[in-house]
């Protein structure tokens, strides 16, 4: 615990570094860029599209005249875009998570490396290939299991407690393999992640209720609706700053593990130089064999082996 709190506190420090405030407005630039290019030319035929698919059903069609005769006369024009935001979250969740990773955490590990652990040893454990290809797959498990735990989600307490478990477990892979990606080996990033699973994740499912500070914005309902365009680009920067600081969460903890580990490595594994001391004092103490002729047996004649006298 005291660990993960001292990791914690750093990594709070280091949020306010001006490296890495300013690597937060990357993501939130391409993300900004991105979103309001696909605002632009898909909103009107995606808002088309569910506004379609809401009339189609018609038990839900009746829940909104009833409830537009209880006095919500707007509700029926804030749902479609209001449910077509709802579903852009975990898109924009996820590719902050994925921006974050690729573009701020290597900077922010060689700023934690610097500044803390300047005498530990690169092993390059890793490549960015094998990074990149290790959050795709570790993304693509975590939208699988979203969409099958969503029915679960109609239960009161299990939505308080399944997505941030999967964010967390998302999390806890992608930014843990790339905290350790150039430092440890393949062996030691393995090692660790066996020895602190529990805290690794611990670290992930906070980081994932963390995360929930952005769903104040989303719940601001119609207003949120009318100021998407200011309103999005700051949801993406609080996301990208929440991944920014579990990165640098992260980071600290990972590689004061991987600094304890080698350490123990090196305790218990033989020390060279006493390994040569111990034989140099060996040779002074101990007589060297005599060199020479191999012994006869005494009473032969002509000093030639022979039988006893």
């Amino acid at each position: 615990m005291n660990k993960l709190l001292d990791a914690f506190w750093r990594a709070t420090m280091y949020c306010l570094h001006p490296r890495v405030i300013a690597l937060s407005f990357l993501p939130l630039i391409i993300m900004g860029v991105i979103s309001l290019g696909l605002g632009y030319f898909f909103w009107e035929d995606a808002l088309a599209a569910v506004r379609s698919g809401l009339e189609s059903y018609e038990l839900l069609s009746t829940m909104v005249r009833w409830l537009e005769g209880l006095g919500l006369g707007n509700l029926r024009v804030v749902l479609a875009p209001a449910l077509l935001l709802f579903m852009a979250i975990p898109v924009i969740v996820i590719a902050a998570l994925l921006f974050v990773a690729l573009l701020m955490t290597p900077a922010m590990v060689a700023l934690v490396a610097e500044r803390r652990f300047p005498l530990l040893e690169r092993k390059k454990g890793g490549s960015l290939v094998a990074s990149l290809f290790w959050s795709l797959s570790s993304t693509l498990l975590a939208a699988i299991a979203l969409v099958v735990s969503m029915p679960l989600w109609l239960v009161p307490p299990l939505i308080l407690i399944l997505p941030p478990l999967i964010w967390g477990w998302l999390t806890y892979r992608v930014m843990a393999y790339d905290a350790l990606v150039d430092h440890a080996s393949a062996e030691e990033r393995r090692e660790i992640f066996r020895r602190h699973r529990g805290s690794l994740l611990g670290i992930g499912v906070l980081s994932g209720y963390l995360g929930a500070a952005p769903s104040l914005i989303w719940a601001s309902g119609a207003m949120f609706v009318a100021m998407a365009p200011i309103l999005v680009p700051v949801a993406i920067w609080i996301y990208t700053l929440v991944f920014a600081f579990s990165s640098l969460w992260f980071s600290h903890y990972c590689l004061a593990a991987l600094e304890q580990l080698r350490k123990q490595n090196n305790a218990l594994a033989p020390d060279p130089l006493a390994q040569d001391a111990i034989e140099t004092i060996a040779d002074d103490v101990l007589p060297a064999a005599p060199a020479g002729p191999a012994p006869t047996l005494l009473g032969a004649p002509g000093g030639q082996p022979g039988s006893p006298p």
